[in-house]
């Protein structure tokens, strides 16, 4: 019978640690959530479902993976992302306009070899920034007279 009793005290015990770990961590979520990852592989597929027809036709498969690591280059360079876990915390505010970064793609794939045209790269960035709004890893877009 003393046996059963301390091992229901032990399991007692045991279950309020559990207890107070989950509701700390719970706590701690709710005022600082988990940073956003980002996987290149689930944003190609999002952009490659989203891009219109028309666009699509003129570009392959590793033409629209090829823009969209040029993209993610362009915020790493900009210092709007970052790769790894560096441990400095989030980025502070910044602005990303699609018309320089539809730009930077451009001169960026020539310096490669690659031709592209504004209007297959502005597609891709638009559709790409969708995305990352959809999943929380940037806010709206900046007010323009501000």
């Amino acid at each position: 019978m003393e046996v059963l009793v301390v091992a229901l005290l032990v399991l007692g015990i045991a279950f309020a640690i559990a207890a107070f770990f989950v509701v700390r961590e719970a706590g701690r979520l709710t005022t600082e959530p988990p940073p956003v990852t980002f996987s290149l592989d689930e944003a190609y597929e999002w952009v490659v479902e989203e891009l219109p027809d028309v666009v699509a036709a003129t570009l392959t498969p590793a033409d629209v993976r090829r823009i969209l690591r040029y993209q993610v280059e362009y915020f790493d360079r900009e210092g709007v992302a970052s790769s790894g876990s560096n441990g400095s915390g989030p980025h502070p505010p910044a602005v990303v306009g699609a018309p320089e970064l539809v730009d930077y793609i451009i001169s960026r794939a020539a310096a490669d070899g690659e031709t592209f045209i504004p209007e297959q790269v502005h597609p891709v960035v638009e559709i790409l920034l969708e995305y990352l709004a959809a999943t929380g890893a940037v806010s709206a877009p900046a007010d323009p007279d501000v």
